[in-house]
């Protein structure tokens, strides 16, 4: 490789991760100076939960001429490697973590990925809005995982009762997984929205991922990393090194090259997601073990993301 062709290597790298550090440190910055507060935060992101970011899977999705041709292989091999992934460190976890409830934390922040928000920005980055179909369909069929093999790992490492039917209810009343489900119906139906409609949806959508990640940097603690990093730093090492190279590796094996591949590996190598956290809370685990994995997840992923699309550019794979 040529010096001209690394550096242009390098530019198309960044240009995915730097606008996202950028609107991060900015979120970090506005709440230190006080423009922003955690009652914004709040309900911000409930906001962005709730409204824009299921409107902007609904109006990406539903546009699309989805027929019996849609290709459907990149999601179920992806559901099937997040499996094996959590199923190993899982039996990992148990040689290095001796405490049942702690390693429950751990598993979850090193397998549950923040895809709606810093997965899906990165993949926006690299590929526009062609990307759209693609993460959609990987983000509505992981999505669903994760909150089945989050709430049993958690449950049985915290000692609570986990319900089937808690699980599914979780589930159904999840906000993408709705969107998702309706776009395809739409999409599928042939049934199109009125334009109006359309545009006030696209105003919603255009505003999820700045403000998403204004809140994700805003609330980042960085006052929590004062003690007890090896746990934390053994669940980063998990979700940034690990899980990214089992799930892109495998999708090289199995032929999955350009978007396809760029979709695996950014999807895999976006950082613990903040949902991990206030399950956690929740269930009085250790969330000050699941906030620092999520602030060290968060920062270290900007690098490991670069020189990840460094590598597969260089040899022309994504």
């Amino acid at each position: 490789m040529t010096l001209d062709n690394f550096l242009d290597v390098l530019v198309f790298s960044f240009s995915i991760t730097m606008p996202i550090f950028l609107i991060l440190v900015l979120g970090v910055i506005l709440y230190r100076m006080r423009v922003i507060n955690d009652n914004f935060i709040d309900t911000a992101s409930k906001l962005v939960f709730n409204v824009t970011l299921p409107a902007l899977l609904f109006i990406s999705i539903s546009k699309t001429d989805l027929s019996s041709d849609t290709d459907f292989s990149l999601v179920v091999y992806a559901m099937i490697a997040v499996l094996a992934t959590y199923l190993a460190l899982e039996i990992l976890m148990s040689f290095w973590v001796p405490d049942k409830a702690d390693r429950a934390v751990l598993v979850q922040g090193a397998f549950r990925s923040n895809m709606g928000i810093i997965g899906l920005a990165y993949c926006v980055n690299a590929y526009g809005n062609d990307v759209f179909l693609v993460a959609s369909l990987y983000l509505g069929g992981v999505t669903v995982l994760f909150n089945i093999l989050s709430v049993i790992g958690l449950s049985r490492g915290l000692g609570k009762n986990a319900s089937v039917k808690g699980i599914l209810k979780g589930i159904a009343k999840n906000p993408l997984i709705i969107a998702i489900a309706a776009a395809f119906a739409t999409s599928i139906t042939g049934f199109t929205l009125p334009s109006t409609l359309y545009k006030a949806g696209d105003y919603f959508a255009q505003m999820t991922l700045p403000l998403a990640l204004l809140c994700a940097g805003a609330s980042l603690s960085f006052s929590s990393l004062k003690s007890g990093l090896a746990g934390p730093i053994l669940a980063s090492c998990g979700k940034l090194i690990f899980v990214p190279f089992v799930l892109t590796f495998g999708g090289f094996l199995l032929g999955y090259r350009g978007m396809e591949l760029g979709v695996l590996f950014l999807m895999s190598s976006a950082p613990t997601a903040s949902a991990s956290y206030i399950m956690v809370r929740a269930m009085n685990g250790n969330s000050a073990l699941a906030a620092n994995i999520i602030v060290i997840t968060t920062i270290v992923s900007l690098l490991t993301t670069s020189i990840g699309v460094t590598v597969l550019r260089s040899f022309n794979l994504i």
